[in-house]
């Protein structure tokens, strides 16, 4: 029997899991497989995600691949989901994901395939549209928001100083999905809209897409932009980084794969061609294609 709550609320209809970009922060894990399939305390992330959505209830998933996308197609028979290619995921921002799955929008989580939640985030039922934010102490380079005071988003900008910033899973419910699927595919071959996040989107368009904030802990959300970030969380990869070109540096440098820090993505032409990092006071940077590594 439906109760009088569930009659207010929206009855989540599927999810989509973004995970066909590069990712190429996270170097050089990255480069050797996808973020989304980065084990982390001892679960990969991006099946800790479906496992907790199927948790509620949600068993429509689909997954938006692109970067290594046959590295996803064990995840077709474990759980039951469904896979989207994303066949521009190198030439465009994230807005493209949405752009080809944009047939399964309805009332759907969105989810980022290399985000970790500490707890079971997802809910059956929702109220209305919504981007999960975190609080941020000091200044910050990240989207931050702010609201009236029903929890409405009314202004998003890049950068802010004590504020919420935007971080984690988001509900598209049926109004917002239409509203936004029309606005995407109005714009999406405007030259300007490539090199744009979804978020950059629906921020010029707040006006007419109504979404609101729902706070969470920073104890309960997490994204992990580098390796770097990642140890610190689960600090089983100070003394084992699961990469075979890390192990491998290591060994030629006789020193421990904990040592190897500040690793950062090297690019040329915008092109992500290896990476650059530190070994105490030595710096260093691999190249991918040629396996060189040299000192800087």
């Amino acid at each position: 029997m439906t109760t009088g709550k569930e009659k207010k609320q929206n009855r989540v209809d599927n999810a989509v899991i973004m995970a066909a970009g590069l990712s190429s922060r996270f170097a050089p894990l990255s480069y050797e497989y996808p973020k989304a399939l980065v084990e982390v305390k001892g679960e990969v992330l991006i099946e800790r995600q479906i496992k907790q959505l199927q948790a509620v209830g949600i068993e429509d998933i689909t997954i938006v691949v692109g970067y290594k996308k046959e590295a996803f197609e064990y995840l077709i028979e474990k759980f039951h989901v469904v896979l989207v290619e994303n066949p521009e995921y190198m030439t465009r921002n994230n807005h493209s994901s949405l752009y080809y799955a944009r047939d399964r929008l309805t009332n759907t989580y969105i989810c980022s395939a290399d985000n970790y939640f500490v707890e079971n985030v997802f809910e059956p039922f929702v109220e209305h549209a919504y981007y999960s934010v975190v609080f941020e102490e000091g200044k910050t380079d990240e989207w931050t928001i702010q609201t009236d005071e029903s929890g409405l988003i009314t202004q998003v900008q890049i950068g802010g100083e004590d504020s919420y910033v935007m971080l984690g899973h988001v509900f598209f419910s049926n109004e917002f999905s239409k509203k936004f699927v029309a606005i995407l595919e109005n714009i999406y071959h405007l030259p300007e809209t490539k090199n744009s996040l979804w978020e950059r989107i629906y921020a010029d368009h707040i006006p007419d897409l109504s979404m609101f904030a729902k706070k969470y802990s920073q104890e309960v959300v997490f994204e992990f932009d580098s390796l770097d970030e990642l140890r610190t969380f689960d600090k089983t990869y100070w003394n084992d980084t699961r990469s075979e070109i890390l192990k491998d540096i290591s060994k030629t440098l006789n020193r421990e794969e904990k040592e190897i820090v500040a690793i950062e993505p090297l690019k040329e032409n915008s092109k992500t061609i290896g990476f650059e990092f530190s070994v105490h006071d030595r710096s260093y940077q691999y190249i991918y294609k040629t396996k060189v590594l040299a000192e800087k």
